[in-house]
């Protein structure tokens, strides 16, 4: 993974600043005679740019090394400052499109995810014994959802391809096709890779079954085809919508609410509050 440059120039200037504070201390200590304090305080303003001009270097060595401070403890300090704020407007920034991906990812499950995730539950023949593991609760910690994430790993969802309505599900696909194309479209969803992989596998599904006029008709070859884009589609279904259920359990809690309420996982669910 490649570093964030920002955070990588804030490493470098620290450590040079850090070292010009200690060394240019010690060695103010040692040729001005000064105390610890009037030394490090003295190497402070100066780097700051304060210059107060109460403590100044009175010897030939003091006035080499004070210049030697200027030339590179200055500009570093600076560059700690100007880093450390960048970054800070960085990280504000990517939050806050974060937060706009997320209300996207919330659109997608509320008008085509969900209803997917129904219909392939039904033609999956383990949903029994895995469904418990997806019945969030808003007990649910941090460590409920890396437990979950790190079960879905094994690939335990998968369907049945003799179990799927296919002509239901093209029609469904077909009539939301407008809806995936807009969101394809839309180049901020670029940087939520997980994402994009999700969009792009259902709207592969999508043209898939479109292309096929007759379902019925097609070879147990091609249905295995269409089962492994069903089931890559699913598979990443499930481990998006675990992903968004605890950003919206930890940004969202009224979002998180009716979430759990309406589960798609969750044969019982229902959104009236009991």
């Amino acid at each position: 993974m490649a570093h964030d440059p920002i955070r990588f120039r804030l490493a470098i200037n620290l450590v040079i600043f850090l070292a010009v504070l200690v060394s240019g201390t010690i060695v103010f200590m040692f040729i001005e005679s000064r105390s610890f304090i009037d030394a490090f305080y003295y190497i402070i303003v100066t780097m700051a740019t304060v210059g107060y001009g109460d403590i100044v270097p009175t010897t030939p060595a003091g006035k080499i090394i004070a210049i030697l401070l200027i030339i590179t403890g200055v500009g570093t300090f600076l560059g700690v400052i100007a880093n450390a704020t960048e970054m800070m407007l960085s990280r504000r920034e990517t939050q806050s499109r974060m937060r706009k991906l997320n209300m996207v990812i919330g659109v997608f499950f509320s008008e085509v995810g969900n209803r997917l995730i129904h219909l392939f539950t039904l033609a999956d023949a383990h949903f029994e014994a895995s469904q418990k593991d997806l019945i969030i609760t808003e007990k649910w910690t941090r460590e409920d959802f890396l437990r979950v994430s790190e079960g879905l790993k094994a690939g335990k969802h998968r369907v049945e391809i003799s179990r799927v309505d296919l002509d239901k599900l093209k029609i469904f696909l077909m009539q939301e096709r407008d809806f995936l194309v807009r969101l394809l479209e839309n180049p901020t969803l670029l940087e939520h890779e997980s994402f994009t992989d999700l969009l792009r596998a259902v709207f592969h599904l999508a043209e898939e079954l479109a292309y096929r006029e007759d379902l019925s008709r097609s070879p147990e070859s091609d249905r295995a085809h269409i089962a492994g884009d069903i089931n890559r589609a699913y598979h990443l279904l499930v481990h998006q919508w675990v992903d968004y259920m605890e950003h919206l359990k930890e940004n969202y809690p009224y979002l998180f609410s009716l979430a759990i309420r309406t589960n798609p996982f969750d044969r019982e669910a229902s959104p009236i509050v009991a």
